[in-house]
């Protein structure tokens, strides 16, 4: 059995990486998917684990040979989600994560109808705001460009099957992962994991 494909979508600063980090701890059987994108590394960051980073050069080149089951160009830099990655993933039936934004989410939910959704909602936008100045990693300008971009993030909120707001940390990671766990729990898939053949009746003997 193939895994079960999750989106998860929220604006810059919602806490999405945390969370789904935080669910890679609690929950066996599911991984996240490494992007590629242009932006330089940043200190502590790994090549691989936390994005696969190449040149404009490259990137393009793999538009150009259909690479990408969906790409994007944010605040200047090229982000994308490998199509061999993904199905090479699910294909080991461990269930992914991809973390895009609505755009991506919607490209996605068109090729993989069956794909789950979530969006990660700041608790209010003033909080937002918040989390970006304290974290540090942006000059006031671009915390700006972010707050003007998460509100448009924000207005697609309906196009996901569940929405978990980010006001305590435990609780929304708590929430996600009752997601997957219905999410696996689904008829369709305990079919086909073989869980529902004690009740299919063994053949009379002849």
């Amino acid at each position: 059995m193939t895994g079960q494909l999750f989106i998860v979508s929220a604006p810059s600063g919602a806490g999405k990486t945390s969370l789904v980090h935080a669910l890679l701890g609690r929950l066996s059987g599911i991984g996240v998917s490494v992007s590629h994108t242009t932006r330089r590394i940043r200190a502590g960051e790994v090549e691989g684990r936390d994005y696969h980073f190449v040149d404009v050069e490259a990137f393009r080149a793999m538009i150009a040979r259909d690479d990408f089951l969906e790409h994007a160009l944010v605040f200047g830099n090229y982000y994308g989600t490998s199509r061999s990655g993904v199905a090479a993933a699910l294909a080991t039936g461990r269930d992914l994560v991809l973390e895009i934004d609505w755009q991506g989410a919607r490209r996605i939910r068109e090729l993989v109808p069956d794909a789950v959704s979530v969006f990660i909602m700041p608790p209010s936008l003033g909080e937002l705001r918040h989390r970006l100045e304290r974290r540090g990693k942006d000059d006031p300008d671009t915390i700006e460009r972010r707050m003007l971009a998460a509100r448009e993030e924000m207005s697609h909120f309906d196009e996901y099957q569940y929405l978990i707001v980010n006001d305590d940390f435990e609780r929304a990671r708590d929430d996600l992962a009752a997601v997957v766990r219905a999410a696996r729990l689904a008829t369709s898939r305990q079919r086909a994991a073989g869980a529902t053949a004690a009740l299919v009746p063994a053949p009379m003997a002849s």
